[in-house]
């Protein structure tokens, strides 16, 4: 039988601070990014804030606070804003195919050329002090904004393009890396559906076996205060979650 020992449907499970470093507009908070093929969930632990998201459907600002559950599909572009202490435990659909890069910065058109370029302009430097860690952060930050902002006025004013064009853009940015991801995804949420399906299957013939196989799994964060797009992240290492037996292949 298909078996599946990651967290519930491979969803990722990771704690976040949302950043309180002021911005241009005058407001604090994160990175304004999308990613391509997870929905994202929020569930609000304390603080006060909100979600500023843009689809072509439009701008809206969704707001945050403790109790509150939010999640959106993917290409919405989204900002957190913190108000004051936000913090958020963050749900994320296909676990290991966030961490595999499903997420794109709203960076200038120019910064999205290629991959190469792309990854220059957002990458953080690997072993820098926290001090170097955070600037490299708030430029990526910054940066993203500029082209956040662009494409939430081109919205507003009626004119569709540029978020069609940056569409275009984060899916060619993505594209070397779909065969990684689709090997991903069959390890963790495929996998973890297709374990339903088996149990379902053997308890319609009657065969309760897989119930004496059961057992409990915990673990505390792997990493606690990475920099991470919207704020400090305490992450758990099943975020890339495994299967025991992968499904066949496509």
């Amino acid at each position: 039988m298909v078996t599946f020992a990651g967290p519930p449907g491979a969803v990722a499970v990771s704690h976040l601070s949302v950043y309180d470093w002021p911005a241009a507009d005058g407001l604090c908070g994160g990175t304004p990014h999308m990613h391509l093929t997870c929905t994202e969930g929020y569930v609000v632990t304390g603080g006060a804030g909100a979600v500023q998201t843009l689809t072509a459907s439009g701008f809206r600002q969704t707001p945050l606070e403790p109790g509150s559950l939010v999640w959106f599909t993917p290409g919405t572009i989204h900002r957190l804003v913190n108000d004051g202490d936000l913090r958020i435990v963050v749900m994320m659909q296909n676990s290991g195919l966030p961490e595999a890069g499903d997420a794109v910065l709203t960076l200038p058109p120019e910064q999205l050329r290629d991959p190469e370029t792309y990854a220059a302009a957002t990458a953080l430097p690997a072993g820098a002090s926290e001090a170097g860690q955070e600037r490299a952060a708030r430029a990526r930050r910054d940066l993203a904004l500029e082209g956040y902002d662009a494409l939430r006025r081109a919205t507003e004013a009626g004119d569709p393009e540029p978020l069609a064009a940056f569409h275009r853009a984060a899916a060619a940015l993505v594209r070397p890396r779909l065969d990684e991801w689709r090997q991903r995804w069959e390890r963790g949420a495929a996998t973890a559906s297709a374990a339903t399906g088996a149990q379902l299957a053997a308890l319609g013939r009657g065969d309760a076996g897989h119930l004496a196989e059961a057992e409990v799994r915990a673990e505390q964060p792997s990493v606690r205060g990475r920099f991470g797009m919207c704020g400090r992240l305490d992450v758990y290492a099943t975020s890339a979650a495994t299967a025991r037996e992968p499904l066949p292949g496509p």
